[in-house]
């Protein structure tokens, strides 16, 4: 049980590693669409600590973090995309007669 432990920490320490490089990506990438993609990796990375934290702690609970924190990543990555296609992120509609 004790390795196993080691190992899920060794985990931990790796995916913070991996969230620091994507956070210099999100800093210094030379494009918006390389800053949405690290941003999308910083979620997906997240998903994997509370996945090993649930892991190291055993326990179920927080699944629901991750689900949560899976929503929002896509939600971000789709107001991104949005912007960075037509320039705004909500278009009103003026010429509507409803």
């Amino acid at each position: 049980m004790f390795a196993f432990n080691v190992v899920i920490i060794i985990a931990l320490v790796i995916v913070v590693l991996s969230i620091l490089g994507m956070l210099v990506r999100v800093i210094l990438g030379p494009s918006l669409a390389d800053r949405v993609v690290a941003l999308d990796a910083i979620g997906i990375q997240l998903m994997a600590i509370v996945a090993l934290f649930s892991i190291f702690l055993d326990t179920k609970y927080m699944i629901s973090a991750i689900l949560l924190i899976g929503i929002i990543a896509f939600l971000g990555t789709a107001v991104f995309a949005k912007y960075m296609q037509k320039g705004k992120v909500i278009e009103h509609d003026r010429n509507s007669n409803d």
